[in-house]
């Protein structure tokens, strides 16, 4: 039975209040092509349950799941392997919930769980401190520009053409809003980064740049140039990590003298989902951390000298005034928090540094396997678990074709980059733990294929 408290009258004098004329005044951002007009095309007006069931289950089936054949898809989700024990114990009664408790103190044990979480993502950055989770990583990554924003007062934030378009886009949709000046380049199908045309960028205007590490075209580059760069004209650089694992070997953007590392944490603890939730990750230098968005959770004793768990930090705009509010983070992905620090912990060091020795291996042997294959040039000298391979022509077709003949090839720079003829030819080939030499094999045989 719906529930809906509002009269007419109600609802006139909201909207004289506001100053609209009718409920659509508040919709008119919405593209008219966007609004529907009538009901969903081919969708019945109501059925049973039973035939609603039979109908999903139907269509479920059409699915190909990521491990029922080669997969290598990547580009900011990943396949890894989840141990069954995180699920078992994220499911626990005294933890399955996404938010933090709104009186925290009498929930210890979340609040130990996200200080531990906290600890193992600043380390894991490389960062003074770490939050306690943001939505996503694209959503952290705008974050971040916004703090930049605060702590430089300048408004221009200079982008990478190595930023996933997704995380591009997210930046864009909020800049409206915000004002800030976002210069926005594309990446190149080269092995070299575009750390040398970022720093030609950098000016006295420039709140930071945003630089993703390993890149979207997995290349990997030594951020500290670009860092000393940012900080000679007062800039803040921001790195963004889509890829956790990649950090269990290769140098963390905090150790370059990154000011602000951002990321996606899906890849430990949290599988594909269709999308999310996933998790996103925050770190600074503690110089920055009261412009930190989200929550930050704290150690401290109690009144008889026993250790205890606070919520040290809430800059949102729920706890304080708002024009004083960092952010409008409502909550933290906190049960998608507790699955990545479950999974970390079962980890441990030496675990995710094995994790991510076996992933660069596996994308080692791939690269140079394909590197075989008639029409196909790697392009990385440098990568971790990712690599871009050019076709030599458009690679949306053939990623289409292997779908069919059900692998997953990977992801074609053409449905990242719509229009952008120069990087068609490109795809974007991931490997993990989870692909199989036979997985790398059928992928290269059916290129072969494909490419003749």
């Amino acid at each position: 039975m719906r529930y809906l408290p509002l009269t007419d009258h109600d609802r006139r004098d909201m909207l004289a209040v506001i100053g609209a004329k009718s409920i659509d005044d508040l919709f008119v951002d919405v593209p008219e092509a966007a609004r529907l007009t009538g009901p969903i095309a081919n969708l019945p007006g109501h059925a049973s349950e039973l035939a609603v069931e039979r109908h999903m289950t139907a269509l479920a089936r059409k699915n190909l799941s990521a491990g029922e054949a080669p997969f290598f898809l990547g580009c900011g989700a990943y396949r890894h392997h989840v141990p069954a024990s995180v699920d078992h114990l994220i499911q626990r009664g005294e933890f399955l919930t996404a938010y933090t408790p709104y009186q925290p103190e009498i929930a210890q044990g979340t609040l130990q769980m996200l200080f531990e979480f906290q600890t193992q993502v600043a380390r894991l950055l490389g960062t003074d401190v770490a939050n306690a989770s943001m939505y996503d990583g694209s959503t952290a990554c705008w974050e971040a520009i916004g703090m930049a924003r605060r702590i430089t007062k300048r408004g221009r934030a200079i982008l990478s053409g190595g930023l996933h378009p997704h995380y591009v886009s997210v930046a864009k949709t909020m800049a409206k809003y915000t004002g800030d000046a976002l210069d926005v380049s594309l990446p190149t199908l080269t092995a070299e980064t575009d750390l040398d045309a970022l720093i030609a960028r950098i000016d006295s205007d420039t709140s930071c740049v945003v630089v993703q590490y390993p890149d979207i075209l997995g290349r990997i580059a030594d951020l500290t140039p670009l860092a000393d760069a940012c900080h000679a004209n007062k800039a803040l650089l921001i790195a963004v990590v889509t890829e956790p694992v990649a950090l269990g070997a290769i140098k963390s953007p905090g150790e370059m003298d990154a000011d602000i590392v951002v990321g996606e944490g899906q890849s430990i603890g949290v599988g594909l989902q269709f999308g999310g939730p996933y998790v996103g990750l925050f770190g600074c230098k503690d110089k920055y951390v009261r412009q930190m968005p989200g929550r930050l959770c704290g150690e401290t004793v109690d009144a008889d000298g026993r250790r205890g768990f606070v919520l040290t930090l809430s800059t949102r705009e729920q706890h304080i005034r708002r024009e004083k509010a960092t952010s409008n983070i409502c909550t933290n992905s906190g049960l998608c928090a507790l699955a990545f620090s479950v999974h970390m912990t079962l980890l441990g060091e030496a675990g995710l540094r094995a994790l991510a020795a076996t992933n660069h291996a596996g994308a080692v042997a791939a690269a140079e396997r394909l590197a075989q294959v008639p029409g196909v040039r790697v392009i990385n000298e440098t990568f971790f678990n990712e690599f871009t391979i050019d076709l030599g022509r458009e690679a949306r077709p053939i990623v289409r074709k292997l779908a069919e003949n059900g692998i997953l090839a990977g992801v074609s720079l053409g449905r990242l980059y719509p229009g952008q003829a120069a990087l068609e030819n490109g795809l974007v080939v991931a490997v993990t733990e989870t692909t199989t030499p036979e997985d790398v094999e059928a992928l290269a045989t059916a290129l072969e294929e494909a490419l003749a």
